[in-house]
């Protein structure tokens, strides 16, 4: 990163001449301020102005990201789509119609209906391929669009984190850890199809017990005490003075009234979400970005915790489910 960066940031991070130094902190605040209305009326996308503190854009993650100044935004906060070929229409249209296809459709347990999965064994070399290329260019715009010190939380599954993972590194992230999300899920444990009754005693693979996320770190020049004053980023903010944020997270699967709300097929509960919300602007000082909004939970998590927060998505049928869902998953109370 070069000496004289600081001459194309959207907003300088540097200290006013008339100000003090005590006084970072106010000058942080006010400049994020000031980027907040013109980023969140960036570009010519239609968008949703939720709320004085939420905005979802129709647009291309990657395409988005490319648009964007450097410098732009202080946290990722993101569930991605990890196989690409089962958002293709077909695949959607085989779901609502309970087929399947790359879809696996649960069977009903103890009288509820779960939702599909989507099968990642089933994906080709060729899709795999097309998927690191996915997350490489999301990372390489990331990179460029955080503030130096800016993290990215992305939810991944035991299947593929690998190549997520690397593709974030390979890009110039710094990993920071994993958050392990504890939690049972129907994905694995079946035994062999249509040879069950052959095989009773067979597992084609284990159980899913855990869901990691990725953490990483923009490299910053100088301490995190200095980066902290100039972009309010670097660290995370703790769970209280006596705790900080831990990496095993316990959190039961989304149900109930909240799937209700948002019915979509990888909703994430905003119990654990405004977790990793608010852990990633460690001072609350801030822009979070979800690539992949989706439903909306990554806005509504940031609007519980009092955070500004943009989402894109390219599906207008979910900007639409993310556009009703918004208040009512923000106002839950967990």
């Amino acid at each position: 990163m070069s000496d004289n960066y600081s001459t194309h940031l959207p907003f300088s991070g540097r200290k006013s001449g008339n100000r003090r130094a005590e006084h970072w902190r106010e000058r942080l605040e006010d400049e994020v301020a000031t980027h907040w209305k013109k980023l969140r009326e960036h570009g010519d996308p239609l968008r949703h102005h939720l709320s004085e503190r939420a905005t979802y854009i129709l647009d291309d993650a990657i395409h988005w990201l490319a648009e964007l100044p450097p410098n732009s935004i202080h946290s990722v906060v993101t569930d991605p789509p990890y196989g690409l070929i089962e958002y293709e229409e077909k695949h959607l249209n085989k779901r609502r119609l309970g087929s399947g296809g790359v879809w696996r459709v649960p069977p009903t347990f103890d009288g509820v209906q779960r939702a599909p999965l989507p099968r990642f064994t089933v994906l080709s070399k060729d899709e795999l391929v097309q998927l690191q290329g996915f997350f490489s260019a999301l990372a390489y715009g990331a990179l460029r669009a955080l503030v130096p010190g800016g993290h990215v939380f992305i939810a991944s599954n035991p299947l593929l984190s690998t190549m997520c993972f690397h593709a974030f590194q390979e890009a110039g992230f710094e990993k920071r850890g994993e958050i392990i999300r504890q939690v049972q899920t129907l994905r694995g444990g079946y035994k062999p199809k249509g040879s069950e009754e052959d095989f009773p005693d067979v597992s084609v693979m284990p159980r899913s017990c855990w869901e990691p996320w990725g953490m990483f770190r923009k490299p910053f020049k100088g301490t995190v005490a200095e980066n902290l004053k100039i972009w309010g980023t670097g660290g995370l903010r703790r769970v209280s003075d006596t705790e900080p944020l831990k990496d095993l997270i316990p959190c039961s699967p989304t149900r109930g009234l909240e799937r209700a709300i948002a019915p979509h097929p990888s909703l994430k509960p905003q119990r654990f979400m405004r977790q990793m919300v608010r852990a990633s602007l460690p001072l609350g000082i801030g822009i979070v970005y979800d690539p992949f909004a989706g439903s909306g939970s990554t806005l509504a998590a940031a609007e519980a915790v009092g955070y500004r927060a943009l989402g894109t998505d390219r599906s207008v049928e979910y900007m639409e489910l993310g556009r009703k869902a918004f208040r009512g998953l923000a106002d839950l109370k967990v």
